[in-house]
């Protein structure tokens, strides 16, 4: 049986801090829609998750930022969580292969404070999003227009608010994926 995502390779970029769930629950639903999935990250061996108000499991790093590229992958997904984005937006590294990502017109997933590492990177001006409620303005004020709903998705760019929108944004993840590039 043919999955939407077969011969598809996705980057997850995150560093330490992130929402656990954020990144464990998007990661099962691509993979098992066929995906192959990278854990890329400025650490390299694992990177710590946030499980609500603690910190939670180690990921293993399967790609280290300095040897990614935006190339080798078909689509991007940006966990939230506070530290790990507030981390990544003040990565040059991180933010040019965030970048890359649109210039190469490939679909990109972002949840809760993912859009903050969007925002340095350049890349929401224009853009139909939602996020976690309180970067709205953060992303308003980088020019996007901000609603609230579960799930928006922007020409290729899927946004979510937060873990209980994760079944809905996991289904527009997989659907936009499968649907490959954007304008």
């Amino acid at each position: 049986m043919t999955q939407p995502l077969n011969n598809k390779k996705v980057a997850i970029l995150v560093a330490d801090g992130f929402e656990q769930v954020e990144l464990l629950e998007p990661r099962k639903a691509l993979a098992e829609a066929g995906a192959e999935t990278d854990v890329v990250s400025p650490s390299e061996g694992s990177v710590k998750g946030w499980n609500h108000t603690d910190w939670g499991q180690g990921v293993p790093v399967d790609k280290a930022l300095d040897k990614a590229d935006a190339a080798d992958y078909d689509a991007l997904v940006l966990p939230g969580g506070v530290m790990n984005p507030d981390q990544l937006r003040r990565n040059p590294k991180a933010l040019a292969f965030v970048k890359a990502f649109f210039a190469q017109h490939k679909p990109v997933g972002a949840i809760c404070h993912g859009g903050w590492t969007m925002i340095d990177a350049g890349v929401v001006d224009g853009r139909r999003m939602t996020s976690y409620w309180s970067i709205q303005s953060d992303l308003k004020n980088a020019g996007a227009h901000w609603v609230d709903e579960e799930v928006v998705v922007d020409d290729g760019l899927v946004t979510s608010r937060n873990p209980d929108d994760l079944p809905a944004f996991n289904r527009k993840l997989v659907e936009t994926f499968a649907m490959g590039g954007h304008a």
